[in-house]
């Protein structure tokens, strides 16, 4: 991936260590890892985030494209709003599965659907014909971000992480709405 995928108000980029305060705000809150598959315990604090973060960054060069994990940084002030991830879903490993978290300070601006879009139109670029995202029932915020991704409802399964999930497709010709991918916008200057 050329990196950063850029849209209006983000840029997906690679995870670095440096991130642990952004990535804790995230991560580190059960409001957040409460909805997460697999099931994940809030990381408790700076130095166990840096750990998961350099483990991330460690694992990234070995994992095949479209696979991997991101931040999401809003470009208007270089913060980390929330993490990406594409991986192959349990226990089949032959869907890949697309993730999105943001910090609950950064809910309801519509940040996991635009950097999602971008994430999935790259993903696209690689030989990928179809993504999945899973949800938690009742994870409405997932639910809604998923409908706004043009994701289509495929059922409900126990077959992931052994629980029961909603499952949500999307290919190529179901995203909608214009391209998530812009050129840096002048009036928010290089990034």
């Amino acid at each position: 991936m050329d990196y950063p995928l850029t849209t209006v108000r983000l840029q997906v980029r690679p995870w670095t260590v440096d991130d642990a305060e952004g990535a804790l705000a995230t991560y580190g809150t059960v409001d957040v890892t409460g909805w997460l598959t697999p099931a994940v315990d809030h990381i408790a604090d700076r130095a166990a985030m840096r750990a998961v973060l350099h483990a991330w960054v460690e694992a990234q060069p070995n994992l095949q494209p479209p696979c991997g994990r991101w931040a999401i940084e809003r470009r208007a002030d270089a913060s980390v709003v929330g993490g990406l991830a594409i991986r192959l879903l349990p226990p089949y490993e032959e869907d890949l599965e697309i993730s999105f978290q943001l910090r609950p300070d950064a809910w309801g601006n519509g940040y996991a659907a635009e950097a999602a879009r971008a994430l999935i139109e790259w993903a696209f670029t690689q030989d990928v014909d179809e993504l999945f995202a899973v949800a938690i029932p009742h994870n409405t915020r997932a639910i809604e971000t998923t409908r706004r991704l043009g994701m289509t409802w495929v059922g409900e399964t126990d077959k992931y992480y052994d629980r029961v999930l909603q499952v949500y497709r999307v290919r190529p010709d179901d995203l909608i709405d214009e391209p998530a991918i812009t050129e840096p916008d002048s009036d928010l200057g290089e990034i």
